[in-house]
Order: structure tokens, then C-alpha cells, then sequence
């Protein structure tokens, strides 16, 4: 995509002067306007309407759908997410670092483990400003 852009001839709107004369702001946009008309043109292929209609479809049904439960977690699933952590990177929002996370006890992982699925239950995602400091 980049290459092909750049080798796309296009008019400089810079130059004060078209081939020795002086041209005004107006020339220069049409000039810049007849540039764009030859390099894009409308879509006017028939299956577009029908591509976004289908596409119109799908999503009123997606939106239309209730949501199912939610797939909760359990700890072996965040006791394995705190074991891919990398000690050596930086610590997310809450400042807790990856190799204090590698200590926490299991007593902490499970009551982790239960705000998890009680966030997903009531679909209440705690934000920066509602969680202590």
C-alpha cells in the first residue's frame, strides 16, 4: 500500500507559481481537486449495496441478541496468567509489579478469582478512579 502511494504522481500545493505564474489560492485548489477526481472515483459497483446490507443484517442481530452468561474464570486459569508474567516488564495501572504477583499466596488468587467473576456477573468493570489508592 505505502509504495504504491508513493508512486502515485501527485500535485504540490507549495509552490507559489505553475509553470512560471503566479497562482492564486483558488487555482491551486482546483488544480488539487482535479488531481484527487483522476486518482479516486466513487464506488459504483452493485454488490456494495448488497455487501452493506448484509453487513447492516448481522449486526442488528449481534446487537439484538442477549447476551448469554459469561464465561467465568477459575484460579487455575489466573494462577497460569501470573505464571506467563514477565518479571522484567513494567507494572500495569496498579502498580503491583509481575514478580509480586508471582508471590501472592493462593488465598489472594482465589479472592481474585471471585471479584473476577462477580465483575462479570453484575457487568461492573472497576475503572481507575473507582478502585482504591
Amino acid at each position: 500500500m505505502t509504495k504504491r502511494l508513493l508512486t502515485i504522481p501527485t500535485l504540490s500545493l507549495l509552490p507559489w507559481s505553475l509553470r512560471g505564474e503566479l497562482v492564486s489560492q483558488t487555482e491551486r485548489a482546483e488544480a488539487f481537486q482535479q488531481n484527487l477526481d483522476t486518482q479516486f472515483w466513487p464506488l459504483t459497483d452493485p454488490w456494495v449495496p448488497s455487501v452493506i446490507e448484509m453487513v447492516d443484517v448481522a449486526l442488528r442481530s449481534y446487537i439484538m441478541t442477549p447476551a448469554g452468561e459469561p464465561k467465568l474464570t477459575n484460579p487455575e486459569e489466573v494462577q497460569e496468567a501470573i505464571r506467563n508474567l514477565k518479571v522484567s516488564k513494567a507494572p500495569s495501572s496498579n502498580d503491583i509489579p509481575n514478580r509480586a504477583w508471582k508471590h501472592f499466596p493462593q488465598r489472594a488468587v482465589s479472592l481474585l478469582v471471585q471479584i473476577f467473576n462477580a465483575s462479570l456477573l453484575i457487568h461492573h468493570f472497576p475503572t481507575i478512579s473507582s478502585t482504591l489508592v
